[in-house]
């Protein structure tokens, strides 16, 4: 168990549902703080749209380290950040960029297996905890069974099964199943190997209650809220250029957000 952030620990071990938001930038983190989010997660995806680079391992590690540098400023949440599949089919220079990260103050990441082979993920993970001693993390180790279609139904569930009682040997804390919507599928998981189950928000998604009853201990957005703001800034665009902008009258204002962070200073 981390010894670092204990109640992050505990968020996964509750019989309630798990919620963690998933956030890009400083801001998003200063939000879910002031919202009342008990942690806060990075998403890649949109982490790396925000500094001009696609998903899927390009984001430099300058900039990735830039980034959560200063979301752990502006929050004292637990933060938990997502590293694909930690920028590098090296264990050793993987272990080396999270050791970075947990320096910064980070207290979990999510490290995934990819189109990889679930041998190199497991080698990652025994060289983090190698390369960390007894400095606390919780990683949670994802597996793209789903996500990928490798495959469905019950084969889809023994491969994901399989997949994270490798993975919680090799010294994980937590797994993570994105693209999985099956609530019975979901249950067979999280039952068949030791790990606290975490799943992706997806459109029509089972209720919080339904996903704790199936076994699911964290639900995180994923690239979802990045999108809803993608959303909205492009309508905000077209209507400027369109000279027709107008703000909802709850919008907050340049004085709220100010001082939002002003306090953080």
């Amino acid at each position: 168990m981390s010894t670092l952030h204990p109640r992050f620990e505990q968020l996964h071990r509750s019989a309630a549902l798990f919620v963690l938001p998933n956030v890009w930038d400083a801001g998003g983190a200063a939000l879910a703080q002031q919202l009342g989010a008990s942690a806060v997660g990075t998403t890649s995806a949109a982490m790396a749209w925000s500094c001009g680079y696609p998903d899927g391992g390009a984001l430099p590690e300058v900039a990735l380290l830039q980034r959560v540098a200063e979301i752990v400023r502006v929050t004292s949440l637990p933060v938990t950040v997502d590293m694909e599949d930690g920028y590098s089919d090296d264990p050793q220079e993987v272990a080396r960029r999270v050791a970075k990260l947990v320096a910064l103050g980070v207290v979990g990441i999510n490290i995934e297996d990819g189109a990889n082979s679930p041998a190199l993920l497991e080698a990652k993970l025994q060289a983090i905890r190698q390369q960390l001693g007894a400095r606390p993390l919780f990683i949670n180790a994802r597996t793209d069974v789903y996500l990928r279609g490798m495959a469905k139904g019950e084969q889809a569930v023994a491969m994901s099964i399989e997949r994270l009682q490798g993975y919680a040997r090799a010294g994980a804390d937590g797994g993570f199943v994105p693209g999985i919507a099956d609530l019975g599928e979901m249950a067979h998981i999280a039952a068949g190997q030791p790990l606290p189950l975490n799943v992706m928000w997806l459109p029509g998604m089972a209720a919080h209650d339904a996903l704790a009853t199936a076994g699911v201990r964290r639900l995180s957005a994923g690239p979802a809220l990045s999108t809803l703001a993608w959303k909205a800034m492009t309508d905000g665009m077209q209507a400027l250029l369109g000279d027709t902008i107008s703000l909802p009258t709850d919008a907050p204002g340049y004085a709220q957000l100010n001082a939002m962070f002003a306090a953080s200073m």
